[in-house]
């Protein structure tokens, strides 16, 4: 190793770029248009499910947006969405097949349509959700148990971009003992999150505790994005562990 390498700590080795055919299904993503943030028309819509299945991809598990203060994506306009999708991609002979659920944003509203049984799931029973940024919702573990007592497998989405955990490792582990399941954004690896996301990522990795990797796909960014990330070490290493389930889905 050279003065740079000394100085600067090992270069990550050169590596082709992962195969995502390997994976095979992404399981967060937002191609539903005009509902949330991600594709804003059918137009976009079918750009982006044309990357993907060139990527790799042969299915995604699109996932919008589901909050009580933003994005108030009921089953009925979820699922009415994916038809018009379906029927665009059919119609354009694209070579992918798309399911849907949401990404539910935990809040007061979440453990009443728990209750109710009105959140959409993928895999067997799976329910993708998400944190606040700004902090630990009190009731997090209150809506885990809740979801688990329901019949659910809690999923929580990208756990490497909850800065409120990154000094304190037993959050994530704490997480694990109770049953959750992790679910990766893949672009992490590349730093696209900030450095310390990307460490927290690769720890999360070495950890094994990642069941799921996604492309949390908004936009052809984000397309260039996971381009940029496929010969990342740890997306190796993480597709190689076999711990991962997106080609059972």
């Amino acid at each position: 190793m050279g003065l740079f390498g000394n100085l600067f700590g090992k270069k990550e080795p050169a590596l082709g770029p992962v195969d995502l055919s390997v994976l095979g299904v992404d399981v967060h993503s937002h191609f539903i248009p005009g509902i949330d943030d991600g594709s804003q028309n059918m137009e976009q819509s079918m750009e982006l499910l044309t990357a993907m299945a060139e990527l790799g991809y042969r299915k995604v598990i699109t996932t919008p947006h589901n909050m009580a203060d933003g994005y108030k994506n009921s089953p009925e306009i979820i699922l009415g969405g994916l038809e018009r999708v379906r029927d665009e991609v059919k119609q354009r002979g694209i070579a992918i097949e798309v399911d849907a659920a949401a990404e539910y944003y935990l809040d007061h509203e979440l453990q009443q349509k728990v209750a109710d049984r009105k959140v959409l799931t993928f895999g067997t029973n799976m329910v993708l959700f998400e944190l606040p940024f700004i902090s630990e919702p009190n009731m997090l573990l209150e809506v885990v148990f809740q979801m688990q007592t329901a019949g659910y497998q809690p999923v929580l989405a990208h756990p490497e971009r909850y800065a409120f955990w990154y000094t304190d490792f037993a959050k994530y582990e704490r997480l694990k003992e109770r049953g959750v399941f992790f679910q990766l954004n893949l672009i992490a690896l590349s730093g696209a999150y900030g450095p310390q996301a990307k460490q927290i990522a690769e720890r999360l990795i070495d950890a094994g505790y990642y069941e799921l990797v996604g492309s949390d796909c908004h936009n052809m960014n984000h397309v260039q994005a996971i381009k940029n990330t496929l010969t990342r070490p740890y997306l190796h290493k993480l597709i190689s562990s076999g711990k991962l389930r997106n080609a059972t889905l």
